[in-house]
């Protein structure tokens, strides 16, 4: 055997021979007096690390025990153990339920919309903010069409409601310009309902959204830039050669996060908006839920709802991650 391939041995100096490596830059063995160093080095992050952990064990993981109510007949004078066992009584009730396909066409309809409205236009919105030179012009926009987010679904929906009322905003512009002969009461229309609620959600978390994709953006390397304008691209062709290509990573994880959310239509905004006259357009699953289990006090039956939209969730989830994985080798896990 050659003498190349002979296992180094450590010479009396501490060197390697062969290597003329010291003998503390050999790698050790990392054991449990190793992993018990690096904590007590890093003592203060694990600690809050920790707190973290336990609140979300509390909080999220614990309160997981009450899922088993959707296979009992429970009620608030009994205790979760004395509840007798209902089975599947809950979920075959919802299926057959008379506002089962109301709700979930309702629920569907809406998120589906925002789904193919609202997802792409955050993204368009980032490319063209990137596009921006002056970074004074650049950063007030970008301030502006964030703001409303941080402002509630109560405020907005006054706010909404007033515009849209009779003698409001957007009747008097419509009259104004002779498009409308007289008020329309948009809220008392179950028809205008569906792009009142996917209008205000897009204006709201429009330039939250986009904030995202404009980190990602500016992680795309210069060289790219500079290669592409030698190449003579131009401004759009950048944006679709270069930066759209180099954020398909956060596209793709963003797009199915929302693929999996697909049955939450945000409650807030709905009860917010929502009236007897428009019930017909705007009776989604979670108002649904909050309806027989707040209300009328069916905790057994509602949860069977929320545990059913979860597991349809997971598979949604499970298919997307699938999907993109398979088409541009990005996924979730």
């Amino acid at each position: 055997m050659s003498s190349k391939f002979k296992a180094a041995s450590v010479s009396p100096d501490g060197a390697i021979e062969g290597q003329g490596l010291p003998a503390e830059l050999v790698p050790k063995k990392k054991g449990a007096a190793y992993l018990f160093r690096k904590l007590l080095e890093q003592r203060y992050l694990q600690v809050m690390a920790l707190l973290g952990l336990i609140w979300m064990i509390i909080f999220n993981y614990l309160p997981m025990y009450g899922i088993v109510i959707a296979f009992k007949n429970f009620d608030i004078i009994s205790t979760i153990q004395e509840a007798p066992w209902a089975g599947l009584e809950h979920f075959k009730a919802f299926l057959e339920d008379d506002n089962f396909w109301d709700v979930v066409r309702n629920t569907l309809g809406i998120s589906l919309l925002k789904l193919m409205i609202g997802f792409p236009l955050p993204i368009l919105f980032a490319l063209f903010l990137n596009e921006v030179r002056s970074i004074r012009y650049k950063k007030s926009i970008q301030t502006i069409s964030y703001l409303p987010h941080f402002l509630s679904w109560v405020i907005l929906g006054g706010i909404l409601a007033t515009w849209l009322s009779d003698t409001g905003l957007v009747n008097e512009l419509l009259l104004g310009l002779g498009w409308i002969r007289e008020p329309i009461s948009y809220l008392a229309e179950p028809s205008y309902f569906w792009a009142i609620v996917i209008t205000s959600d897009i204006w709201k978390e429009l330039g939250w959204s986009a904030i995202i994709y404009l980190a990602a953006m500016a992680g795309v390397s210069p060289d790219l830039y500079e290669a592409s304008t030698i190449d003579g691209a131009g401004r759009f062709q950048k944006m679709w050669y270069v930066t759209l290509p180099s954020i398909k990573g956060t596209i793709s994880i963003l797009f199915i996060l929302a693929v999996s959310g697909i049955l939450n239509s945000n409650f807030d905004q709905i009860l917010v908006l929502r009236n007897s006259l428009n019930e017909s357009a705007s009776s989604v699953i979670d108002v649904y839920v909050y309806q027989v289990g707040i209300q009328q006090g069916r905790f057994s039956y509602s949860t069977a709802v929320g545990l059913l939209k979860a597991v349809v969730a997971l598979i949604l989830l499970l298919l997307a991650n699938s999907v993109t994985k398979r088409l541009n080798n990005t996924s979730l896990f």
